[in-house]
């Protein structure tokens, strides 16, 4: 098994901006899912707010383990830097046929950081199918700030996604994204955890960067969803500039001009 950290492309970390959320399919070994499921079945302990990550996790823990795993250590440090915090971790339990599902939310958006954001890793230790309902996400949903519940009463949009995968998937999402635990309507149970990570150092250029002028970056950041209002989508399209200027440094990136646009004030420049 590789040691070195695969770090992301800027491909990659352009769709995150875009989309709010990274997948990375079947990437943990299956020895590791089932210790996993062994230790989550009994509960873990808790983890104190801002706890340095080099401290939180015993190395004989399996969120050790699951945290040096090359493409999760190398995504992790790509998006947070080397050092982040751990904000907290958690386990979701979907029991089964259990008849229920979370309202539609984003957790803990008195948030509005344009230059910065929290990472939450989200593991599946087991297949998730169909019927097992899984966590339902609205692609590009981030930016758009809410408090947490303010979504709850809709239902459905238009290309949202209900996550199927492996096991031994990861999941790594901007914390803004909007999200639900849906119905599982199977015998087994389904299993979720969770650790929110907060960076301690700039997020600029963290990954791998040799792909950063590619035009499929541009590409991603453009990216449309069928939710989108025609007008109001011009805003997320806006946002996502911002966050890819802060990340990377180039306060000249735009995207149809949006940005370049609205910062064109003449009048600061003629007194400097």
């Amino acid at each position: 098994m590789p040691t070195t950290k695969q770090l992301l492309t800027s491909v990659q970390v352009a769709r995150l901006v875009a989309q709010g959320f990274l997948r990375l399919d079947g990437v943990v070994p299956q020895e590791l899912n089932d210790d996993a499921i062994a230790t989550l079945s009994t509960g873990i302990p808790a983890v104190p707010y801002g706890t340095p990550l080099a401290k939180a996790f015993q190395g004989d823990t399996f969120i050790h383990r699951l945290l040096a795993l090359p493409a999760v250590a190398g995504a992790l440090e790509s998006l947070v830097g080397p050092d982040p915090t751990v904000d907290h971790h958690a386990v979701h339990v979907r029991e089964p046929r259990e008849g229920s599902a979370q309202d539609l939310h984003g957790d803990a958006i008195i948030d509005v950081r344009p230059d910065a954001f929290d990472v939450q890793l989200m593991y599946y230790p087991r297949e998730v199918t169909p019927d097992m309902g899984g966590t339902l996400s609205v692609p590009g949903s981030h930016l758009r700030r809410i408090n947490e519940t303010d979504v709850g009463r809709v239902q459905n949009l238009r290309g949202q996604t209900r996550l199927t995968c492996p096991a031994g998937t990861v999941v790594l999402v901007h914390h803004g994204i909007w999200h639900s635990g849906r119905r599982n309507d199977t015998g087994r149970r389904r299993y979720m955890y969770k650790i929110r990570f907060n960076p301690t150092v700039p997020q600029v250029r963290l990954w791998d960067t040799s792909d950063l002028h590619d035009p499929a970056v541009t590409a991603e950041l453009n990216t449309y969803f069928p939710w989108y209002e025609h007008a109001t989508a011009r805003l997320e399209i806006h946002n996502r500039v911002l966050l890819w200027r802060a990340l990377t440094g180039d306060d000249t990136f735009d995207i149809d001009y949006w940005v370049t646009r609205v910062n064109n004030r003449p009048a600061l420049r003629s007194h400097a």
